[in-house]
C-alpha cells in the first residue's frame, strides 16, 4: 500500500479522516491515526467543541494513538486579523508538538509551507480546480487534496476522475476527498492514480465520534439523492442531508445576501457573518440531536455507508480490500 502520500507522512494505509467542524473529536483522530491511517485534527473544533487546550489536546492524541502521525488542518482565510494571528499561533503550537503533516484550505498557504517546511514537514492544500492548484503550487505545497463533487462540506464541481485528468500532470501527490464510503470507492480512486484518499462522512458514523446518534443515522439512512447543496450556511454551495429544516427554509440565500456576497468589499462580512452563524448551528445540532434546527454536512459518500462501526475497524477493512486486490493482482504494492 505505499505511495508518494503513505511516505509523505510515514503511514501503513494511504487513508485520511478528513478536518470536520464539530466532528473532529480527539478520540476519532486518535483511532485513525492508531490503524495506519492518518486523522486530522480541526482546531476550532477541538477547542471550542471538545474543549480542550490546543497543546493538550494534541498530547492526548498522540497518547490515544500510541504516537503515531497525526495531522492539522489550517484554514488560511483572511477574515480577520485576529483570526489570522490565532491561526499562526496554533500552527507553531502543532510544530512543537511533533505534528508534520499539515492541510491548507481557503486562502494562501505561502507561511504555514515556510513554517513546516523549516521542520521538514509537508504541506498539502485543498483545491476544487485547476487554477487554485496552481496558485497553492506556486506557494510551495507538497501535494493537493482533490475535493471533487461527491464531497460533504464544501464541495467540488467536477467528478474524482475528471479532476485526476485535469491535475495528474502537476507533478505532486493528489489525495481523492469526496464519494468515498465503501472499500471498492476507496480502491477504485488509487487504481484511477490518486496517491490517498481523504474521509470525512464515512467516519461520522463511527463508534468514536462524539456527534448526536441522529447525525450518524441520518447518515446510515441516507441515499446520494438525499444530499444537497445549500448557501445558506456559508455563503457558498456546502453539501448537506436533506432534512424537513432544509425542505423548510430553502437551500438558496436571500436576495441581498447574494449582493453581499459578490460584492468586493462586503464579501468578507458576509462570510464572517455565515460562518458565525454555521457555526453555532452546525455544532448545535451535532451535539443536541434532530428536535433543533439541523444541518449536517454529508457527502454522497452515504451510498458506501451501511453502518455505525469503530473507525479503526473502517481503515482495516478500506486497507484488507485494498491488499486482497494486490494480492489477485499479484502486485506487491500501488504504484509510487
Amino acid at each position: 500500500m505505499e505511495t508518494a502520500f503513505t511516505r509523505h507522512v510515514g503511514i501503513e494505509v494511504p487513508l485520511i479522516c478528513g478536518a470536520m467542524y464539530p466532528c473532529s473529536n480527539p478520540e476519532l483522530v486518535a483511532a485513525v491515526s492508531a490503524a495506519g491511517g492518518i486523522g486530522v485534527v480541526q482546531p476550532i473544533s477541538l477547542k471550542y467543541v471538545h474543549k480542550h487546550d490546543l497543546r493538550e489536546g494534541l498530547r492526548l492524541i498522540y497518547r490515544l494513538s500510541g504516537g503515531k502521525p497525526i495531522g492539522f488542518n489550517a484554514l488560511v482565510e483572511k477574515s480577520s486579523r485576529i483570526y489570522e494571528e490565532r491561526m499562526k499561533q496554533w500552527v507553531a503550537i502543532a510544530i512543537e508538538e511533533g505534528v508534520r503533516f499539515f492541510v491548507t484550505a481557503l486562502g494562501n498557504p505561502s507561511w504555514v509551507v515556510e513554517a513546516v517546511h523549516a521542520v521538514g514537514g509537508v504541506v498539502y492544500h485543498d483545491v476544487t480546480e485547476r487554477r487554485w492548484a496552481q496558485k497553492a503550487l506556486d506557494n510551495g505545497v507538497d501535494g493537493l487534496i482533490c475535493v471533487n463533487a461527491r464531497a460533504g462540506g464544501h464541495a467540488g464541481t467536477e467528478s474524482a476522475a475528471a479532476l485526476y485528468a485535469e491535475l495528474q500532470d502537476l507533478g505532486v501527490p493528489l489525495v481523492c476527498a469526496g464519494g468515498i464510503g465503501s472499500p471498492q470507492d476507496f480502491r477504485q480512486a488509487l487504481d484511477l492514480g490518486y496517491a490517498a484518499c481523504q474521509l470525512g462522512t464515512r467516519f461520522i458514523a463511527t463508534d468514536e465520534c462524539r456527534s448526536h446518534q441522529d447525525y450518524k443515522d441520518a447518515i446510515v439512512r441516507a441515499a446520494p439523492e438525499d444530499i444537497v447543496l445549500t448557501d445558506k450556511i456559508s455563503g457558498v454551495p456546502v453539501a448537506v442531508i436533506k432534512t424537513p429544516y432544509i425542505e423548510k427554509v430553502g437551500t438558496r440565500a436571500g436576495f441581498f445576501a447574494r449582493r453581499m456576497l459578490r460584492h468586493p468589499k462586503l464579501k468578507h462580512y458576509a462570510r464572517m457573518y455565515y460562518s458565525l452563524k454555521s457555526i453555532w448551528q452546525l455544532k448545535r445540532a451535532n451535539l443536541k440531536g434532530a428536535t433543533y434546527k439541523d444541518y449536517w454536512q454529508a457527502g454522497k459518500s452515504v451510498g458506501g455507508i451501511d453502518g455505525i462501526e469503530p473507525a479503526g475497524e473502517v481503515v482495516r477493512r478500506f486497507a484488507a480490500a485494498l491488499e486482497a486486490e494486490n494480492a489477485a493482482a499479484g502486485d506487491p504494492g500501488r504504484p509510487a
